[in-house]
């Protein structure tokens, strides 16, 4: 499966335009979207559910098009809104069982064993005969992303699924989705948590007004914040002034005053700090003070 997207633009009544242009391309695999709010990645991943229909252009899976061909690509979706919600009577099975039936999943012992793996898959298993109103934020986290998954859809597509979940279930998460996009599954990330993205997606995309500024894997993203990264030793007296004049990325207590990471072309003289390698999330921050606006060199699409 590919997903080819064309020229494809949303302008809202007022004017607005969520999605700019964007060409892309998006495979099999773990595909990240990356930007600051009102970047357009919310606008583009309802186009591509099809709850959202384009301006200009287009975006076809295969050779089926979003704006001709529907209900055929609503049938190979798996869908977790970043706004999730559920039947608030309903138990969290029957709503399992409930979000089967929509999935094509006719037959009762094939259902009940997709509603049992999913239960267990999310760790929700022994919350089965809960009412979904019942659940923490979290657990109903897990349930959007067991509704999303039960149909074992061709193509997922999550917003900020990881948000609400303890390290323990976002990392559950992020293996799931790595293993799910090694069988030929297409899978589209958004999310502003950096970590989702680095640890699981072989291809990204930075969106920003709507328009695509960075197409490539993380890899790469990473290599252009190479050396303007530091590590700086810090007293209290110094520290309003450092977080004033660089982006700061992490501040820790150390024995004597603070350990901040920054992001900068250069590093003042009067501050004691060393160069340190880039993780994505310095090299998203740096871009996000230093290039914000201008377009990164795009690998081919």
């Amino acid at each position: 499966m590919e997903i080819s997207i064309q020229g494809l633009s949303k302008i809202y009544n007022n004017g607005l335009r969520a999605v700019d242009n964007l060409n892309l391309k998006i495979e099999n695999g773990v595909f990240g979207l990356l930007g600051p709010n009102g970047a357009g990645k919310t606008t583009l991943m309802r186009i591509l559910v099809t709850l959202l229909k384009p301006t200009e252009g287009t975006a076809k899976y295969g050779n089926l098009d979003i704006s001709s061909d529907r209900r055929a690509i609503r049938s190979m979706l798996g869908y977790l809104p970043q706004q999730f919600n559920t039947f608030s009577r309903l138990k969290t099975w029957e709503f399992l069982e409930y979000s089967a039936i929509l999935a094509g999943l006719w037959d009762r012992r094939a259902r009940k064993n997709a509603v049992d793996e999913m239960l267990e898959t999310t760790n929700l298993y022994e919350a089965r005969d809960r009412q979904t109103n019942k659940l923490s934020g979290g657990m109903k986290r897990r349930l959007g992303i067991a509704q999303a998954l039960i149909g074992k859809p061709q193509v997922l597509v999550v917003d900020e699924p990881t948000t609400g979940l303890d390290p323990e279930e976002r990392l559950r998460f992020r293996n799931l989705l790595t293993e799910i996009g090694r069988n030929d599954t297409v899978i589209i990330l958004s999310t502003h948590i950096v970590g989702d993205i680095s640890s699981s997606c072989d291809r990204m995309a930075l969106l920003n007004k709507g328009k695509l500024v960075y197409y490539g894997s993380p890899g790469k993203l990473i290599e252009k914040a190479g050396g303007h990264v530091w590590r700086i030793q810090a007293l209290d007296s110094e520290l309003d002034s450092i977080k004033g004049k660089y982006p700061v990325v992490s501040t820790v207590p150390a024995e004597r005053g603070w350990e901040l990471q920054v992001v900068s072309d250069k590093l003042d003289s009067a501050f004691q700090g060393e160069q340190i390698e880039p993780n994505l999330e310095h090299a998203y921050v740096y871009f996000l003070e230093n290039t914000l606006g201008e377009s990164w060199e795009l690998e081919s699409i």
